[in-house]
């Protein structure tokens, strides 16, 4: 007797067909990114900052997984004045999606070439010393544009950026060569979404605020023509004095909060769901062992739900046996080793779950919210490191 179920149907496939046939996104597991809420998120981030601050959305690192050229446009449709990215293959990507609006670069790009890609796709390069600004120039010359950069100052971050002592004299050379236009000065906070904002980490960022209003002091009326921004998503809801004028927002405009358990009174709608398909179902006596090094084994009689997500895909190692997920609206616990390509859910107290039914492993469901800080709280990792952590081979399904 056949085990197709009538409501089955058998596919035949045309074989000279091949080249367009294309798996279904939904089949195995995906990220599922609601545009909708980050256009929210960037309207409800604008309102708060007021008309006078501009607002940059930060989307390197693929929008923090949730796929760049998606989230720059739909923050641009909530009010996003201007893009920033981290590396100049991120800024090309956004260009060739059609965006023409403003977009920093955020690391250093320290040779020729890259500059000369940077002013070629219009793209605004961070400068750090007189070097890059010397190569920019140079670049620049003779092609009727000037090349436009923003200087960056480190006040405490230790990582890119001129001395504070610098900056003045540095302003004074690059505003000496012709052929380049310094449009923005800015630095980074350091610990601004430390979870433990004790009195000394508060203080710390009052040191660099105060830094950056000297090295702004130092430089005279010059920084009046000058955009100013030091605010990421903590600073930008922590502390309005940092807005400057312009925010440099990143985890806030995905619908997280960038420190846990603050208390904002925005509106934020996470963007992001993790989703998998139940694609075998296993019952198994009381003692079996699940998985790589059997460092799970059942304790009763047992209904497990196998589905292929694994860390290849993102979800680390680090997680197993402590995250659940949620299927119409109850959770399930995930037992055993997660795997490269597969991890196993234990379904004993939810017996009905059939093969092809859908677990959501990050975001909500019913009235289960699972969110990056529990998967980073569980796994001693950052919740900017989980949303990063999803790789390409997870298709992205956008509603």
């Amino acid at each position: 007797m056949s085990n197709i179920r009538k409501s089955e149907k058998l596919v035949t496939f045309d074989e000279t067909s091949k080249s367009v046939i294309k798996p279904d996104p939904c089949s195995r597991a995906w990220v599922e990114v609601d545009s909708k809420a980050i256009e929210n998120n960037a309207r409800v981030l604008k309102n708060y900052i007021g008309k006078d601050c501009l607002l940059m959305a930060v989307v390197k690192a693929d929008g923090y997984g949730h796929g760049a050229e998606t989230v720059a446009k739909a923050a641009l449709n909530g009010g996003a004045d201007t893009l920033g990215v981290a590396t100049l293959e991120e800024g090309i990507q956004l260009r060739n999606a059609g965006l023409t609006c403003q977009i920093l670069i955020l690391g250093n790009l320290i040779n020729s070439e890259e500059l000369y890609s940077s002013f070629y796709w219009d793209l605004i390069p961070t400068i750090s010393g007189i070097r890059e600004a010397i190569i920019c120039n140079n670049i620049a010359k003779h092609k009727y544009k000037k090349f436009v950069i923003h200087l960056k100052v480190d006040t405490g971050m230790t990582r890119l950026g001129c001395n504070c002592n610098e900056v003045e004299d540095l302003v004074s050379k690059i505003d000496c060569l012709d052929s380049i236009s310094l449009q923005g000065i800015y630095s980074h906070l350091a610990i601004a979404d430390e979870d433990n904002l004790n009195q000394s980490f508060i203080s710390f960022t009052q040191i660099q605020l105060n830094r950056f209003e000297k090295v702004l002091k130092d430089i005279g009326v010059r920084s009046n023509s000058l955009c100013r921004h030091l605010a990421n998503s903590a600073g930008t809801l922590s502390n309005k004095q940092l807005h400057f004028d312009m925010v440099r927002v990143g985890l806030s405009l995905y619908g997280y909060l960038p420190i846990n358990n603050f208390e904002s009174i925005l509106n934020l709608q996470p963007a992001l769901k993790v989703k998998a398909r139940v694609t075998l179902i296993r019952e198994v006596q009381e003692g079996t062992g699940v998985g790589y090094g059997h460092l799970f084994k059942t304790k009763r009689e047992s209904k497990l739900a196998v589905v292929s997500i694994g860390y290849a895909d993102g979800v680390s190692r680090a997680l197993s046996g402590k995250i659940s997920a949620s299927i119409d609206g109850v959770l399930v616990p995930q037992v055993g080793s997660i795997a490269m390509d597969q991890m196993v859910f234990d379904i004993t107290d939810k017996p009905d779950i059939r093969v092809g039914q859908v677990l959501t492993l990050l975001g909500t469901d019913g009235e289960n919210f699972i969110s990056p800080q529990y998967w980073s709280d569980l796994s001693g990792s950052i919740p900017w490191e989980v949303l990063c952590s999803f790789r390409n081979r997870l298709p992205r399904v956008i509603t």
